[in-house]
């Protein structure tokens, strides 16, 4: 990406609240199933296949800048390619998601999750981010899983409701649950890193299921390690963004965790996030993505609601308060993203 469409980015000015022409917009997963020249191009297999393929991803990561003029990229990965990359034994089945043949539970398991070297482990990652920068006017953003998230996959050894394996060795095995999150924490930075390196211009840290603990228990064991991710990328300069679902009664504590901007799911109103958070904060969000499968008036209508309630603060990333669902309409897409284009800022 050229300096001077960096120096002009919406996107990264919102990020650091300096003033900027229009409220930008990017939508998670909004390179997916949801657009059809994305199911043209993807074939079957893996998406970890896919991810693996540099040409393959680049032009995944860029096909919804192209078709919605969103004003950021996000790197068409997932929050555990580094844990597969080191060979803990981690795959992602189409409709459920990761799934470990041999979950996580004893001391012995910590030899699996060896240090990631990007440049040997994930070199494809680091060239679909140089093939992106070199192709788009916009920002990309790379992203990693917070240790927590990619913790409860390991240990879980698939998507859970509950977390019920996952909080039973937080709670009942302090010492081995400091050691997993070090280990998971120290990997997504390095990831993070090595992203910084070969080009992304911010990144986020998904904390997806954080919301599924009190305050207390994440404070005391989720909270000191997500600091640290943060805290290790903070001298690159980049933006940096921290999200999670359901997490409206640990938005404060979040945002101690050290990023730039807070994501914000649909659960808790923007202006209500900006009163927890302080006047200052910097909000990405955060329409819920079952809105779009409305009708047209009542998804504008929920779209201003949202730019309403930021009141013109210049610290706001318009996006859905989760990712994109894949039986959304892309013209859907197409006509939000205009609508946020259009809204005066200041308004």
């Amino acid at each position: 990406m050229a300096d001077s469409s960096l120096r002009t980015s919406p996107f990264l000015a919102a990020c650091r609240a300096e003033p900027h022409d229009h409220t930008p917009v990017w939508f998670m997963r909004q390179a997916g199933r949801s657009l059809p020249e994305y199911r043209a191009v993807r074939g079957t297999g893996s998406i970890l296949d896919a991810i693996a393929d540099p040409e393959l991803s680049a032009e995944i990561t860029m096909q919804p800048v192209r078709r919605y003029g969103v004003d950021a990229a996000i790197l068409y990965s997932d929050i555990v390619v580094p844990a597969h990359a080191v060979g803990f034994g981690v795959d992602v089945k189409p409709g459920l998601g990761p799934v470990v043949d041999q979950p996580f539970e004893r001391a012995s398991d910590l030899q699996r999750l060896r240090p990631l070297e990007p440049e040997i482990d994930t070199p494809y990652v680091l060239e679909t981010v140089r093939r992106v920068v070199t192709e788009a006017d916009v920002p990309l953003i790379g992203f990693a899983g917070a240790p927590f998230t990619v913790a409860s996959y390991l240990i879980e050894g698939a998507p859970s409701r509950t977390y019920g394996k996952t909080k039973a060795l937080m709670l009942g095995d302090p010492g081995l649950w400091h050691d997993l999150m070090e280990r998971l924490a120290d990997m997504a930075i390095t990831s993070l890193r090595s992203q910084i390196d070969a080009g992304v211009s911010a990144i986020q840290l998904f904390d997806s299921w954080a919301g599924a603990l009190s305050p207390s228990v994440y404070e005391r064991c989720v909270l000191p390690y997500s600091r640290r991710v943060f805290e290790g990328v903070v001298d690159t300069g980049v933006p940096r963004i921290h999200f999670g679902v359901g997490t409206g009664e640990i938005l404060p504590l979040m945002a101690d965790a050290g990023s730039d901007v807070v994501g914000v799911d649909w659960r808790v109103p923007l202006d209500e996030a900006r009163r927890r958070l302080g006047p200052d904060a910097i909000l990405q969000g955060n329409l819920d993505p079952a809105v779009c499968l409305g009708p047209l008036e009542v998804i504008e209508a929920e779209v201003a609601d949202v730019l309403a309630r930021n009141g013109g603060h210049p610290g706001h990333v318009f996006n859905l308060g989760h990712g994109v669902l894949p039986e959304i309409d892309p013209a859907v897409l197409e006509r939000i993203v205009a609508q946020v284009h259009a809204f005066p800022l200041g308004a």
